[in-house]
């Protein structure tokens, strides 16, 4: 692999990696609250759901949001290089076929 593409590689996983804790800190306040709040307020929460089930509940959250959040910047930067190096004969995703209107799910 040349510098470049390595270069690259290493700024795209830095970004994921900012947009995965930036959705994980969001995702911890705000499944922190109603968790908090309620086995505060419900008594069947009370009852049943003890400081270690709401860590697990609140992490939970936040590990699913990082890794979703990371995921979607990864595929959405791969997107991006793939059609920015892309030869221009496969840039141009229109249809030049006979002529005839595109149904509606064949639209770009």
């Amino acid at each position: 692999m040349s510098t470049a593409s390595l270069d690259l590689a290493k700024r795209c996983s830095r970004e994921a990696t900012l947009a995965g804790a930036k959705a994980a800190a969001v995702a911890t306040v705000a499944s922190a609250i109603p968790t908090f709040a309620s086995v505060r307020m419900l008594p069947w929460a009370k009852a049943n759901i003890n400081p270690t089930g709401q860590a697990l509940i609140i992490s939970t959250v936040a590990g699913m949001a990082y890794f979703i959040a990371a995921d979607k910047k990864i595929l959405s930067l791969a997107r991006r290089h793939s059609f920015e190096n892309a030869p221009e004969h496969l840039k141009n995703t229109s249809y030049q076929g006979t002529g005839r209107p595109h149904p509606a799910f064949f639209r770009p």
